[in-house]
């Protein structure tokens, strides 16, 4: 439907509705001869009388009440349509679809989701794990969440945890029982925990030290896609795990987890959250992406891992090569 036709509809309700022309024109903010002219205009276009006028009374024809029984269900329909839409523009209601990378559930979704929920109890977040490098906006999600360098340059981005870097670790039982590690490369010798990403991968375990980058293809008895059974099964000695510092922060705090090679640790970007554009975010996107920026403001400094443009003030980065 073009929009004189839906012009001509509305006007055609309009006058019905009321049974006068002057007061339907001021309702449309037009005058009365423009109304005039646009219903003229559409019964032209029907080939039918819609009402017969005279100087002192508007009233339908048969033709017009039939038209009107039709017209005005569906006009009614349409607007509620619009008052729907615009509503969720200022409430934070619906099903958000998000795409996480594994480590970024640990360490950015799991703080906030107690009371995220219980404040926004009409959002459904609806979270898939995924450690690809997929196209969100094909995917139709509404917001992805992985390391800033990973995120594509078109996308808008917004830090919500800290830098962090990729150690190993083993439990003190672990090295009771077995030669400390010195060099990555003797890590040959002992029984790593590896992780399996959702994409199906075991990446090698990557090494920095002053410059100097190797990747050491590990060999152990547990394969996991689960992160948390990683920590667990390095906690109980099962052999030396490899991850994220700030996942494993209180148990190395606590002594239950002690670092290894942290001369050759991997320095590792923070996590983003990003989208397609910030002109019309829904309210729940909003809503989730400032609790996500307060529980990073709890935590260490933030650190912009990219050059910032303007929206760099308001802690909103778009990310360049």
């Amino acid at each position: 439907m073009r929009g004189a036709q839906f012009a001509e509809l509305a006007a055609f309700v309009a006058v019905a509705d009321r049974g006068n022309f002057s007061r339907a024109a001021a309702i449309l903010g037009l005058s009365t001869s423009t109304l005039s002219q646009t219903i003229r205009s559409l019964e032209a276009r029907l080939g039918v009388r819609l009402f017969n006028r005279t100087t002192r009374s508007v009233a339908l024809t048969e033709a017009g009440e039939r038209f009107l029984g039709q017209v005005h269900p569906a006009l009614d329909e349409l607007g509620r349509a619009i008052e729907s839409i615009s509503a969720s523009r200022d409430t934070a209601a619906g099903v958000l679809r998000l795409s996480v990378a594994s480590l970024a559930v640990g360490l950015v979704i799991d703080p906030i989701l107690p009371r995220f929920r219980a404040a926004y109890p009409e959002v459904t977040l609806d979270i898939i794990v995924d450690d690809s490098l997929g196209d969100i906006v094909d995917g139709k999600f509404d917001a992805g969440i992985r390391i800033g360098t990973r995120i594509e340059r078109d996308m808008i981005a917004v830090r919500v945890s800290s830098d962090s870097r990729l150690i190993a670790v083993a439990s003190p039982a672990y090295l009771a029982a077995h030669p400390r590690p010195e060099t990555p490369q003797e890590l040959a010798l002992h029984n790593c925990i590896r992780f399996r990403k959702t994409t199906g991968a075991v990446d090698p375990w990557s090494f920095e030290n002053g410059g100097e980058k190797i990747e050491v293809e590990v060999e152990g008895t547990l394969i996991t896609n689960n992160l948390d059974l990683v920590v667990r099964a390095a906690l109980d000695g099962v052999g030396i795990g490899y991850m994220l510092e700030t996942y494993m922060d209180a148990h190395i705090a606590e002594g239950r987890l002690v670092p290894l090679l942290t001369s050759w640790s991997l320095p590792y970007a923070g996590y983003h959250i990003f989208y397609p554009s910030r002109h019309q975010m829904p309210a729940k996107l909003k809503a989730f992406i400032d609790f996500l920026r307060l529980d990073a403001r709890r935590g260490a400094p933030e650190k912009p891992t990219a050059p910032m443009d303007n929206a760099a003030a308001h802690g909103v980065i778009r990310l360049r090569a």
